[in-house]
């Protein structure tokens, strides 16, 4: 067989790259081990699970779930305008994108805010370390995502598959929160 005859548009490469999705492979086994962890430690220590759950916010969670969502859908518009040249609606996007983002991280930041005003840290109980370590690591994605996300909405220097790395990485941000939501705050 003759190797040479095969074009590029005959091979298949994922959305982004190989790259983002071995990182996003990695980030995915990382959180559903922790997540593992908390549950099993859950089980084992059910009434302090059960009354530090119940200090969580819950409406704030849920807000924050409908936000991330919703940015979900925004960054694969982004990504559905800029694969079709339609650079001003891939902007709009893109930029309501990074705005859910934020709104995100401004949820999250009230209720850290009001977890410490109550003191509730990582030292308060396994609960509370589990829902730091996790939540807090997941912002940080977010945060992370943000940057890039920025750095593409004022970059002229654009490659469509660094954005779509990016909306990869953005959507794996979406797929962590849907695990930690109802195993964090709902389950106990």
């Amino acid at each position: 067989m003759n190797n040479s005859n095969i074009e590029e548009k005959d091979t298949f490469e994922p959305p982004g790259g190989y790259l983002i999705w071995i990182v996003i492979f990695i980030e995915l086994i990382t959180f559903g081990i922790a997540l593992i962890f908390f549950v099993i430690n859950g089980k084992e220590n059910q009434i302090e699970y059960h009354e530090s759950a119940m200090m969580l916010n819950k409406t704030f969670a849920f807000l924050n779930t409908i936000v991330i969502l919703t940015s979900g859908y925004t960054m694969a518009e982004a990504i559905r305008f800029l694969k079709k040249a339609m650079t001003i609606r891939f902007k709009m996007y893109t930029l309501a994108t990074i705005l859910l983002g934020l709104l995100f991280i401004a949820i999250k930041s009230i209720e850290y805010y009001t977890k410490f005003q109550h003191n509730i840290s990582l030292n308060s109980n396994s609960f509370f370390l589990y829902y730091f370590m996790l939540t807090g690591f997941h912002l940080l994605h977010v945060i992370f995502g943000l940057a890039l996300l920025s750095y593409f909405y004022f970059s002229s220097n654009k490659k469509n598959e660094d954005i779509e790395a990016t909306a990869a990485f953005w959507h794996m941000c979406d797929l962590i929160w849907l695990l930690i939501f109802p195993l964090v705050y709902l389950i106990f």
